[in-house]
């Protein structure tokens, strides 16, 4: 199936975090934990996100930019938005995915090493 992501793409990141904080606060999971995710997904320390955020980087931008997607991401698996994230062949959705995913299992409660396929 082929889906047009344009708008997905250019949707900022910084108008998203706000959510993905709200969820994560919402089944009382802290922002350091969400960072932590972020972080292991991109490789993006603490400073760069921040930086990342303030500049109102779209997402396409937001993955370009990351420093190291972790190795492990091919480890993330499962259903999100009624897509297999597995399955979406456009490698920035599914960098989009996999990160609403992580965000997912940390508001469901999930242990951090587990979320971070330790």
């Amino acid at each position: 199936m082929i889906m047009d992501n344009t708008r997905v793409f250019q949707m900022k990141f910084a108008s998203v975090y706000p959510h993905y904080v709200a969820k994560a606060e919402k089944k009382g999971r802290t922002k350091a934990e969400l960072h932590a995710v972020i972080h292991w997904l991109t490789g993006y320390d603490e400073k760069a996100l921040e930086q990342q955020i303030d500049k109102g980087v779209d997402f396409a931008t937001f993955f370009a930019q990351a420093p190291r997607i972790n190795p492990n991401v091919s480890k993330i698996t499962g259903v999100i938005c009624g897509y297999r994230v597995e399955e979406i062949e456009d490698p920035l959705m599914r960098k989009i995915r996999c990160l609403d995913k992580l965000v997912d299992e940390l508001a469901k409660g999930k242990a951090l090493d587990k979320i971070l396929r330790k």
